[in-house]
């Protein structure tokens, strides 16, 4: 079968198109022929390496899984003699950051993961893209216990993490402040935003709103720059290390004060999160802003588009 394949860690260069063998289906796994997949932020990072510690899961030397493609939608192929719950023909979309392999053309997984069939009538296009953005906002909302009533910014709403986020938080009751750049105001505010903040004409510190949860979606921003905006007991959460890696040290203390506080949430992804995303993309609660679709054969020009920083939503690959 044909893949993506990195062997060393670095730039998008370090991939290229090869000929592999066919993944091989054990007792409980699927085996499930790639229609398209998505590259992002987890898959840059494992590719990259920036930030080492990544290399604690990736491999400390070299990578350990050669091909990456944590996000997918397809067919299944073939089933391990003790899977029940898929056949053979059922269309699945889902999420596998132990084992990758979506930037292939099969990949196989445990049934038991986080895997689940395509809503009736949606193309595997848009099922690529449910997952990777979609649980990341799933679990940072679920760590400041978001209730129905709550005030949430999201800063940095156009990314695939942001752009669920406010969908997701409106399905929760929140009312919702997203700041995003002029040419998306509008896309944010059909995404459900009560209020769109432009960054670029406004400076987003001067809202006069006090919120329960700043979610920082694209990581630009610090607990210094977003605390007087917090509420007594708020909570700020970003989605990267932020200077110096402070947001470690700020969750570890902050909590400790019983005032306004920065949480750090390790992302976890499980069938019930999936069957979740399901049911939300089925009823039109959630549906992914996708940006641009490449080929398998132009991951390289994908990755270097994902790491502009500028892109909307998600970068779709067909297979």
């Amino acid at each position: 079968m044909k893949a993506m394949v990195y062997t060393r860690y670095g730039p998008p260069e370090v991939v290229q198109l090869q000929e592999v063998n066919l993944p091989t289906v054990k007792t409980n796994d699927v085996r499930i022929k790639i229609r398209a997949t998505t590259v992002n932020r987890t898959d840059c990072g494992f590719r990259s390496a920036n930030y080492f510690i990544s290399r604690f899961f990736s491999g400390l030397l070299k990578p350990k899984i050669n091909i990456l493609g944590c996000e997918f939608a397809g067919e299944i192929e073939s089933v391990g003699r003790d899977v029940s719950n898929f056949k053979p023909g059922d269309r699945v979309f889902g999420y596998d950051d132990t084992r990758f392999g979506g930037h292939g053309e099969y990949k196989v997984m445990a049934a038991s993961g986080a895997l689940a069939t395509i809503p009736e009538g949606m193309e595997y296009t848009v099922a690529a893209a449910l997952t990777e953005g979609s649980h990341y906002a799933l679990g940072n909302i679920r760590a400041a216990r978001i209730k129905q009533g709550d005030t949430v910014m999201v800063y940095g709403a156009t990314g695939a993490i942001g752009s669920a986020a406010v969908q997701l938080l409106k399905h929760f009751g929140a009312y919702v402040v997203a700041v995003s750049n002029t040419k998306n105001v509008g896309l944010v505010a059909s995404l459900g935003a009560d209020e769109v903040i432009d960054y670029q004409t406004q400076n987003f510190t001067e809202t006069t709103h006090r919120f329960n949860f700043i979610f920082d979606a694209v990581g630009k921003r610090s607990f210094r720059q977003c605390k007087p905006l917090l509420k007594s007991k708020g909570i700020y959460i970003s989605t990267e290390l932020g200077k110096n890696s402070e947001n470690i040290g700020l969750a570890l203390f902050t909590p400790m004060s019983g005032g306004r506080k920065v949480l750090f949430s390790l992302p976890t992804i499980s069938r019930d999160d999936v069957l979740l995303i399901r049911e939300l993309a089925s009823f039109g609660s959630f549906t992914p802003v996708i940006d641009r679709t490449y080929p398998l054969e132009q991951l390289i020009e994908a990755y270097r588009y994902a790491e502009t920083g500028q892109k909307t939503g998600n970068i779709v690959i067909t297979v």
